[in-house]
């Protein structure tokens, strides 16, 4: 089999930057640059298993060198800490963290054309979460803007996001739902990290899902490409399935929005979804939808990424077809994230 390199050239759709308050503080206008740090609230799970899970990965020629042992050549960053962007309840501040993280990772971007990035938008903040976009991808040259999925109490899929969602068709720019398993509704029973984790982010990404496709996104928004990140694609067949029987049942009037079966929706064209090296179901997924959607994804430099080996794994396959591996591997992030 010819190498990874000789063939194309990979797109991670989803890797992650190192968001430290320390990194964010230059870019934090006043007088929130003054306040104590952190500035986000945290967490005190060992997620690192004391430093043994993971990478640094925030010195730049880190993180292409790490891009070069993955046989990665292009990758689309999204924030770490930012993730948990709905737990800053006030308003302005989260606007401006929001500008302060846009503005520095539009920064470090700068130090190499493979890397790009997506904004993070404030997501309790709708209206202002619409002019940021636009900002972030007209000044500052990020290619899609990034939605938490969880920490808040919105809906994604309610009418005071619909500026948001025309704006983004406006710029022909995606807009990406992503997950960082915590803080998830019912998480409070569990004691351990690993069951938060394991919890925390398909089901938040599956209910927000549910809310915009049952809220009729898809159908007021045509043009609006839609990513669906880090909980891999195992779960579209079986979802897809569940959503449609309840719709036929229930549509008519409680998803009026949805004129037609989730189902067709989910495999329309204009919503993505990452997909992680090791799922067993990729193939059969690919069957079922096609390979056209589906978006490689490293998670560098989180603790349960796959490493060393990532892009390669997929590239190993013999449950793909070649064509299979180049839209995963490049061509459908090149599409979501308009690369050229």
């Amino acid at each position: 089999m010819q190498s990874l390199r000789d063939v194309m050239k990979v797109v991670d759709s989803d890797g992650h930057a190192r968001d430290f308050d320390e990194l964010l503080k230059p870019h934090l206008s006043e007088p929130y640059r003054s306040r104590r740090a952190p500035f986000l609230p945290r967490e005190t799970y060992d997620r690192n298993l004391g430093g043994t899970l993971g990478h640094n990965g925030v010195k730049l020629e880190e993180r292409l060198a790490a891009m070069d042992k993955q046989e990665i050549d292009t990758a689309v960053l999204y924030p770490t800490s930012g993730l948990g962007i709905g737990r800053v309840k006030e308003p302005a501040f989260a606007v401006a963290l929001c500008r302060a993280y846009d503005d520095f990772i539009s920064d470090y971007c700068k130090g190499s054309p493979r890397l790009k990035a997506v904004a993070n938008l404030p997501v309790n903040s709708p209206e202002e979460a619409a002019k940021e976009l636009n900002r972030a991808v007209t000044k500052l040259g990020l290619v899609g803007g990034m939605l938490a999925a969880q920490a808040h109490s919105k809906n994604l899929g309610s009418s005071e996001f619909y500026p948001l969602y025309r704006e983004a068709e406006r710029l022909d720019t995606p807009i990406a739902i992503h997950a960082f398993g915590g803080d998830e509704a019912g998480s409070e029973i569990f004691d351990q990290f690993i069951s938060i984790h394991t919890t925390g982010h398909p089901f938040p990404v599956l209910r927000q899902l549910t809310a915009m496709i049952f809220g009729g996104i898809p159908e007021l928004f045509p043009k609006l490409r839609i990513g669906y990140l880090e909980i891999g694609c195992g779960w579209i067949p079986y979802w897809a399935e569940r959503m449609d029987e309840e719709w036929e049942k229930r549509g008519k009037v409680e998803a009026p929005l949805c004129k037609k079966k989730p189902s067709e929706y989910l495999t329309s064209g204009r919503i993505y979804y990452g997909c992680e090296p090791e799922e067993k179901m990729m193939g059969y997924v690919v069957g079922e939808i096609g390979s056209e959607t589906l978006m490689y994804a490293s998670d560098y430099p989180h603790w349960d990424m796959s490493w060393p080996e990532s892009a390669s794994i997929i590239w190993g396959r013999e449950d793909l077809s070649l064509e299979a591996k180049k839209n995963i591997l490049d061509k459908n992030a090149r599409r979501f994230y308009n690369l050229s």
